[in-house]
C-alpha cells in the first residue's frame, strides 16, 4: 500500500460519511445505562497525517452521544472510520504507516515521517506495532474477529494481513479493512448493540 492514498481527501470524505452512518444508526437506540434518549455531543480531535489540503471542520469532530437523563449522561460513542481509538493520528494512518513497515528502521522512520507527518517517530510506530501485534491480538473483539479468516492472518504481519484480505484497490481494501476495524475504535456501549 501506498502513503500516496492519505493524501486523497476523497478518502477522507468516504470514511466520514461511514462515521455519519454510524452515528445514525447509534441515535435510534436508548442508553445502555437507563434507558434514556441520547443527545448529539461531539467532541474536537486534533488528527494528524491526512490530505495536506484543509478539510472542513466537521472532518475533525467525533461524533458521539450522551444520555439526556439527568444523573447518568453517560457518553455511547459509535464506532468510527477516521479515529482508531484515542489515537492522535487518523485510523486510515495508523493502519497504512504500520502496514508499511518491515521492521523499523531510522531510514523507514525517516521515510514516514517524510511522506505522512513530520512529528512521526520512531517510538510512536514501535507503539503502534505492539498495539496491533500483542494488545489487539488479546482484545475479545480479535478473539471473534479472527475466526471471518481462512486460513488464519499472520498476527507478526498486522495489519497489512488484514488488508491483503480484502478485495479491490488500494482504498477499497483500506476501507474495508477500517470498517472491520471499526470496533475497537470505541468502548462505548449502546443499547440494542450486537
Amino acid at each position: 500500500m501506498s502513503h500516496e492514498l492519505l493524501r486523497d481527501s476523497r478518502l477522507f470524505a468516504v470514511l466520514l460519511e461511514i462515521d455519519r452512518e454510524f452515528l445514525n444508526e447509534a441515535h435510534t437506540r436508548r442508553c445502555a445505562e437507563c434507558g434514556g434518549r441520547l443527545d448529539r455531543s461531539d467532541y474536537p480531535r486534533k488528527a494528524r497525517g491526512g490530505p495536506p489540503k484543509e478539510l472542513a471542520a466537521e472532518y475533525f469532530r467525533r461524533f458521539s452521544l450522551c444520555c439526556d437523563t439527568e444523573g447518568c449522561r453517560t457518553r455511547a460513542t459509535p464506532p468510527s472510520m477516521r479515529f482508531l481509538g484515542r489515537r492522535v493520528y487518523w485510523g486510515a494512518v495508523v493502519v497504512l504507516a504500520t502496514a508499511m513497515l518491515h521492521g523499523v528502521t531510522e531510514v523507514r522512520t525517516t521515510q514516514l515521517r517524510r511522506d505522512i507527518h513530520p512529528s512521526l517517530s520512531e517510538s510512536t510506530l514501535m507503539r503502534w506495532r505492539e498495539w496491533w501485534r500483542e494488545k489487539l491480538c488479546a482484545t475479545e473483539f480479535w478473539r471473534d474477529a479472527r475466526a471471518r479468516f481462512a486460513p488464519p492472518l499472520d498476527e507478526s504481519r498486522l495489519p497489512a494481513s488484514i488488508l491483503d484480505r480484502f478485495e479491490g484497490d488500494e482504498g477499497d481494501r483500506l476501507v474495508a479493512a477500517l470498517r472491520f476495524l471499526a470496533p475497537v475504535s470505541t468502548q462505548s456501549r449502546l443499547a440494542g448493540a450486537e
